[in-house]
Formats: structure tokens, C-alpha cells, sequence
């Protein structure tokens, strides 16, 4: 694994210190972790939601804008989120990467690999949100990673952090919780019935100012 840049030192921070125990190392190396597939579902749900009525409404409302553009804009927007959502952690007996799928263009690629040997320690940082995010700073104190808090079996990927570290990481917890995702899926899936109301209303008027020209059309005739 080549080390690549990270993030910068974060200024906010709540020690780790290395637990002098020797905790035995994982039998299960190397091995995957990837994204949740709720928080997955959830997101990729909830931006559908969002956008799907964009086009129909754009046709209703003669907006300036085609709406075939809206069709191109919402492909290419769900396509970059589900590249974003396809981040995989790979753990092994030499060190921690955060990678993505070779499809994904090597400019979004912001992955990053570090040696267990060259992290001193962990750092806690309050997000605007009132959560907390963990860093993984480097011997050299110069750099700090993200620790990815959003995969799934992330208790066990703080396990083998710390057997690998010996860093105590019996307090770090995933940034969201699985119920808070479970509502944000239930927010979506409602919103989407209300997109389907709203679809349907839209080709309804459309087909009602089809029918209009038409008619208006014959009379002239």
C-alpha cells in the first residue's frame, strides 16, 4: 500500500492514547468492509425521491430548461453519488486503505493507505452536527486520515484497528445510528408516494393541454 495525502492535522481533538496490552491479532485478514447497504439504500432512495418529479414538472410548466436535461442531470448526479457510496476499507496484517471501484475516474478517486506502524494515534473532532468523526494521525504528526465510520461491521473494523494499534478504541461509535437511517428511509419512501402524486397530476395536465391544442386546432381547421 503507498501512502497517499490526507486530510490536515484537525485543530479540535480528543486523545487516544496506545493501550500498552498486547491484543491478539485477527485470524480474519485480509478483508473488505464497504458501505452499509441501509445507508446505501437510504441515500440512493432519498435522492430519487428528491429529483424524479424534476423532468415531469419541467414539461408541465414549459420551464426553459428540457426536460431531457433534467433526465441527463439525474443520471449523471446518481451515478456519482452511487460512485461516492462504492467506497471500500481494506484491512490487512500491513496496514488500512479506503479505495474505490476502477470504473470510478481516477480524479474522484480520494482514497488514501496507511502502514499500522505509522499511526501514533487517534483524534476525535465535533462535526456542525454535534457527532464526532475520528482521524488517524500519522508518527510524523503532519497528516490526519478520516477513519471510515459508515461501513458495514464497523465494530469489528475498530477491533482490528485496535489489535493491529493498540490503540483503545472501546468508545468509538459509528457516526449514525441504523434507526436513524431506518427513519430517513421511511421519510423517503413516503416522499416517493408523494412524487408518484405529483407525476401523475403532471401527466395528467399534460395530457388535459394536449387534448386543448387539439381541439383548438380542429376548431380552427
Amino acid at each position: 500500500m503507498s501512502l497517499s495525502v490526507g486530510h490536515p492535522l484537525p485543530s479540535t481533538t480528543l486523545y487516544f492514547q496506545p493501550d500498552p496490552v498486547n491484543h491478539p491479532l485477527p485470524n480474519d485478514l485480509p478483508t473488505t468492509f464497504r458501505i452499509s447497504p441501509l445507508v446505501r439504500l437510504t441515500l440512493l432512495t432519498l435522492y430519487l425521491a428528491l429529483t424524479l418529479p424534476l423532468p415531469f414538472l419541467s414539461q408541465v410548466t414549459a420551464a426553459p430548461v428540457p426536460a431531457q436535461w433534467f433526465w441527463v442531470a439525474i443520471g449523471f448526479g446518481f451515478l456519482l453519488l452511487y460512485g461516492v457510496l462504492s467506497e471500500r476499507v481494506q484491512v490487512d496484517v500491513q496496514g488500512i486503505e479506503v479505495s474505490y471501484p476502477r470504473w470510478w475516474p481516477d480524479p474522484c478517486r480520494r482514497g488514501w493507505s496507511l502502514a499500522w506502524h505509522d499511526i501514533a494515534e487517534l483524534k476525535s473532532r465535533t462535526t456542525g452536527q454535534g457527532g464526532l468523526v475520528y482521524y488517524f494521525v500519522t508518527t510524523t504528526r503532519d497528516r490526519a486520515y478520516l477513519l471510515p465510520m459508515r461501513v458495514a461491521g464497523f465494530a469489528r473494523l475498530t477491533r482490528i484497528v485496535q489489535a493491529q494499534t493498540a490503540i483503545d478504541m472501546q468508545d468509538v461509535r459509528p457516526l449514525s445510528q441504523p434507526w436513524m437511517y431506518a427513519i430517513l428511509l421511511g421519510c423517503a419512501g413516503l416522499l416517493l408516494l408523494v412524487d408518484a402524486w405529483a407525476i401523475a397530476t403532471a401527466l395528467s395536465a399534460s395530457d388535459r393541454v394536449a387534448f386543448s391544442l387539439l381541439a383548438g386546432r380542429a376548431l380552427l381547421d
